[in-house]
């Protein structure tokens, strides 16, 4: 069996280095696009030189929600892969600088075009909306790209497979195949939305799309698109935590099986987000929404493993009570702190995600704010918070730094600040989304709406939380640019915990790709093809309704 690797190989660290200094751009820039955002929101503030308010939308949906997320899930992965399995082949990482430079080239492409105005489409590729054909040629780009870094990451795995028969691939590199797995499955949907539909139409190919088809082409894409950025989270809270704790990770066979049931069912549930849609039977939407509901039980593991490895930890220390293993965390340490805040928030979060999949109670908050709010507690507090505490250690292991102890204070003030300007923004946001307020409009589009008066402290709160977000934005940049460049020589530990000794053996049929990629593949059959055949039948190209294309 091979020596696990303790150092990430420094060939490997300058790649993983390059798509962290592409994400925390993005997060610079997409954050101050959000800044002005609550401020337009606020109707206290008007954008200068004619920028639009759906413009700055765009760039901080974009930014943040494909750029930064993408970049730094794919650079966190590659050093996860090289550090748990090995170090990347040469043929490895040439073909990840590739991708990292198509990714690259595709994000200036749809940048470029949002900064002209020519894209200003809210970030969901939602027709009738139309954007340039180069911003969505440079997305595509950024998905193929994405393809091959991830490419790279699948032949170290299967690599080490070969080198090791009938021994369980390490964790991190187990779950970081499923994420590229998750994400290659899911982009099928938007590429062929993009490539079928959006692309020619903004080429003048064809005169308009199945708006419909397309939507659920999005769709189909844009949920799992929650769980690729959420399972880099659960790789940290399974894997880095119990070893920043002190303790070990519950067990390696949860961990797993937790992992293939978010594969599993979270591709063929995108219908809950067209719960008041037409043109899609009944049956179809309770299907999807059943199988969403699914996705709790791998939450509610991950939740179970997590507390067990504290307690056990605890109860290791001394801990007597039932709650007495809580103080004995190391509530000075931002590499625990910081992430355990976004554990925290995922409570809500997962409540809220709850009542958005509900066919019933997703009738109230529909196309409201609360939307909006929800996706700042899931990817801005719990997924977002969880990537700055990778980042507080992962980036000085990559630069041969040291996280110092002023820098560790300050990341814990940074956790603070980020938490609490959330609390104010995204409450606000569930407050005023329950009163009706429309989601994505400025104050313009409806201060003529009868509530308009009502919803303006709201507005107002929204304004003061994301003021102090763009504060604590402030703060991970100057971390970020200390660990990269200005912190002591040194060596900062890349955490791997070690499974409880006592945990049963992990089965090997875990890792029978065979089988888990033909269930994913049935669900998503099952899931979408009969809508399909509805959807050919009613539209472009059936006998029943009239031609789109």
């Amino acid at each position: 069996m091979n020596t696990p690797i303790v150092k990430v190989d420094r060939r490997d660290g300058r790649l993983a280095m390059a798509h962290m200094y592409v994400a925390f751009a993005a997060l610079a820039l997409g954050g101050l696009a959000g800044l002005l955002q609550v401020f337009v929101r606020s109707g206290r503030f008007e954008l200068p030189a004619n920028i639009g308010y759906y413009q700055v939308l765009t760039v901080h949906g974009v930014l943040l929600g494909l750029v930064l997320t993408t970049f730094f899930i794919l650079g966190f992965q590659l050093a996860a892969v090289s550090r748990t399995s090995g170090t990347l082949s040469n043929g490895q990482r040439k073909a990840a600088w590739i991708g990292f430079w198509v990714m690259l080239i595709g994000t200036a492409m749809a940048a470029a075009m949002i900064l002209l105005n020519e894209a200003t489409v809210l970030y969901t590729f939602y027709a009738p909306l139309q954007a340039h054909w180069i911003f969505y040629l440079g997305l595509t780009f950024v998905v193929v790209g994405s393809w091959i870094v991830g490419f790279a990451q699948v032949a170290k795995y299967m690599e080490w497979r070969k080198q090791n028969p009938g021994q369980p691939s390490p964790l991190m590199t187990f779950m970081a195949v499923i994420n590229v797995a998750l994400w290659f499955v899911a982009t099928l949907g938007v590429a062929a939305e993009v490539l079928f539909q959006l692309l020619p139409w903004s080429l003048g190919l064809v005169e308009r799309v199945d708006v419909l088809i397309s939507r659920t082409l999005f769709w189909y894409f844009g949920h799992p698109l929650v769980y690729f950025w959420l399972l880099p989270a659960y790789m940290c809270w399974y894997v880095v935590i119990p070893k920043v704790v002190g303790g070990k990770i519950f067990s390696d066979s949860l961990a797993r099986l937790s992992f293939i049931l978010f594969l599993l069912f979270s591709i063929p549930v995108g219908f809950h987000h067209q719960l008041v849609e037409p043109g899609i039977d009944a049956f179809w939407k309770f299907l999807q929404v059943v199988l969403t509901f699914m996705v709790v039980i791998p939450s509610l593991m991950t939740a179970f493993s997590l507390f067990a490895s504290f307690e056990l930890y605890g109860r290791s220390k001394g801990a007597k009570s039932v709650f007495g293993w809580f103080r004995m965390l190391p509530w000075g340490d931002a590499r625990f702190v910081v992430p355990f805040i976004g554990m925290a928030a995922f409570i809500p979060a997962g409540a809220g995600g709850l009542i958005n999949a509900s066919n019933q109670m997703n009738q109230v908050v529909h196309n409201t704010i609360w939307v909006t709010g929800h996706f700042h507690l899931t990817l801005a507090t719990s997924v977002v918070l969880t990537f700055f505490g990778i980042a507080y250690w992962l980036i000085p292991h990559l630069t041969g730094r040291v996280l110092t102890p002023a820098m560790n204070t300050l990341a814990i003030v940074q956790a603070m600040t980020w938490t609490l300007g959330m609390a104010i923004m995204s409450g606000a946001m569930h407050w005023v989304g329950l009163l009706g307020a429309p989601r994505r409009s400025s104050f313009s589009t409806y201060g003529d709406a009868p509530q308009a008066m009502e919803w303006i402290p709201y507005q107002i709160a929204q304004a003061v939380g994301g003021t102090i977000l763009f504060a604590g934005i402030i703060l991970v940049l100057i971390i970020f640019v200390n660990l990269a460049w200005f912190a002591p020589k040194g060596e900062e530990e890349f955490p791997i915990g070690e499974v409880e000794p006592n945990a049963e053996k992990t089965p090997m049929i875990l890792e029978n790709w065979k089988i888990w990629l033909t269930v994913t593949v049935a669900l998503i059959l099952v899931a979408y093809t009969i809508p399909f055949m509805d959807m050919f039948q009613s539209g472009p190209l059936g006998s029943k309704g009239y031609k789109l294309w």
